[in-house]
């Protein structure tokens, strides 16, 4: 039995936190069938497996902030704050949660995740370019913003005042 969950979807529930590409435990739960505090269970009884980067609880701060940005006043009567679980996070999440199901959607998180980093190097690529050609062009304009400054500039002579002068004058 091969468990399909639209790539789309998996995009969707991918979050940016601290600076991490992460899911959320409800999220994950939803993905693999299985109740929040299920999964939560799960990770529990084997902590060890699951180190700082592979899995952190968000703040109250975040949460409230993920609350805010997805227009939800609650969810779902929460009681404590939800786990984010990054790349490797979720690929442990695997030899936690055994069943055929949660592998073959597992292998789909993999391939999301891997998705978004080969577009994330490609974009940075691509921003190198950009970054190349505005270094370029700064140079160029520069050139030009010069020459203008240099037209505007008032032009020094020594050409002697005409009408008359006081003695105390120059």
């Amino acid at each position: 039995m091969e468990v399909v969950v639209p790539q789309e979807i998996i995009e969707r529930k991918i979050l940016l936190l601290r600076g991490k590409k992460v899911m959320l435990d409800r999220d994950l739960a939803v993905l693999y069938g299985v109740e929040t505090k299920t999964l939560n269970r799960a990770v529990k009884r084997n902590i060890e497996r699951f180190p700082d980067d592979f899995m952190f609880q968000l703040t109250k701060e975040e949460f409230e902030n993920l609350r805010f940005h997805f227009g939800t006043s609650s969810w779902g009567g929460q009681r404590y704050l939800p786990y984010a679980f990054t790349e490797n996070g979720v690929a442990m999440l695997s030899s936690v949660l055994n069943s055929k199901g949660a592998i073959q959607v597992n292998i789909q998180i993999m391939r999301t995740f891997t998705k978004l980093r080969e577009f994330i190097l490609t974009h940075k690529e691509l921003q190198k370019k950009i970054e190349d050609m505005e270094k370029k062009y700064d140079h160029q304009f520069k050139i030009v913003f010069d020459a203008i400054k240099q037209l505007l500039a008032p032009q020094e002579t020594n050409k002697k005042k005409i009408g008359f002068r006081r003695e105390h004058e120059g």
